[in-house]
């Protein structure tokens, strides 16, 4: 989190309690960062790509793109980053450094 902070993104809540099994940030350049990340051979994922009302199970309730903003959006920018526990420091070094290269200035 510290390492991301000044980056351009939206990151969780700080939250000393949490266990973290998702690392979740938001951003609007999504799949470039994605991309990006990807040939520096860091996997990322993208859990929730459609939001509820989009996906086919509620189709029936007709609810087109655009009535619902906000959950597109997030859908739209979501962007898990690696976590788990032998990731390491150098791990989340690797992944900042990426992610601060990517945003310019390292």
């Amino acid at each position: 989190r510290e390492r991301l902070k000044d980056r351009p993104l939206t990151l969780p809540p700080p939250d000393p309690g949490s266990v973290w099994h998702l690392y979740v940030i938001r951003t609007p350049k999504r799949e470039a960062l994605r991309g990006h990340l990807e040939k520096r051979g860091i996997e990322t994922g993208v859990h929730y790509p459609l939001p509820l009302h989009l996906q086919p199970p509620f189709a029936s309730l007709g609810y087109a793109r655009g009535r619902f903003p906000q959950a597109e959006r997030a859908a739209d920018e979501v962007l898990s980053l690696p976590m788990y526990p032998e990731l390491g420091e150098e791990g989340v070094d690797r992944v900042a450094d990426a992610i601060g290269d990517f945003f310019g200035g390292g």
